[in-house]
């Protein structure tokens, strides 16, 4: 993956973070930078620490499934893109927790980097610079979310759901792409 790829990467990476973001600024009409930097602070570190976790399992997987490590990659990275696509297209009103204290914002990073250590075991069967690549996806996160809650705080959510569709979409773009690579068809 080239550094273009893995900035929109983390973009699709980022967009769960987004939109929790934009939730968090819901209710705060004044929002603080200290309240933005951090919330961005724990998305992006969450985003930056899980692809490691998920780079190392791969790494020790990679050589059981070497043969079919694009199908891998298309498959998690589809499956995640696809499920932000569903999440994004739900119009059902979800409850978002709006609170910064420590135990909210935690979970809150765990789960919308979940997706990021399915990425991070990618990494691996791509021999990507999984130091570059982290440090990326941690800062585009990082800013996102400090935009989002910022964008929370102007507007409301009325593009936290089209974020979540971008951002799939981008995940599954790259997955057949990688796919095409390896089949030599790119």
């Amino acid at each position: 993956m080239n550094f273009f790829e893995i900035v929109l990467t983390a973009i699709g990476l980022s967009m769960d973070a987004f939109a929790v973001s934009i939730c968090k600024g819901l209710n705060n009409k004044k929002v603080a930078l200290k309240e933005c930097l951090l919330v961005g602070l724990y998305f992006g570190f969450f985003q930056a620490f899980m692809p490691i976790l998920g780079y190392f399992l791969g790494s020790y997987l990679k050589e059981l499934i070497t043969i079919i490590d694009h199908w891998v990659v298309l498959v998690l990275l589809s499956a995640i893109g696809l499920n932000m696509i569903l999440e994004g297209s739900d119009s059902e009103k979800v409850y978002f927790n709006v609170n910064i204290n420590f135990k909210t914002m935690f979970f809150a990073a765990i789960a919308t980097s979940i997706d990021a250590l399915a990425v991070g075991i990618s990494f691996a069967f791509l021999e990507v610079n999984i130091i570059s690549s982290v440090l990326t996806i941690g800062l585009v996160t990082f800013l996102l979310s400090v935009i989002g809650v910022k964008i929370g705080s102007i507007f409301g959510n009325k593009y936290e759901r089209k974020s979540q569709i971008v951002g799939g979409i981008i995940l599954i773009l790259i997955g057949i792409k990688i796919l095409f690579e390896h089949l030599n068809i790119l």
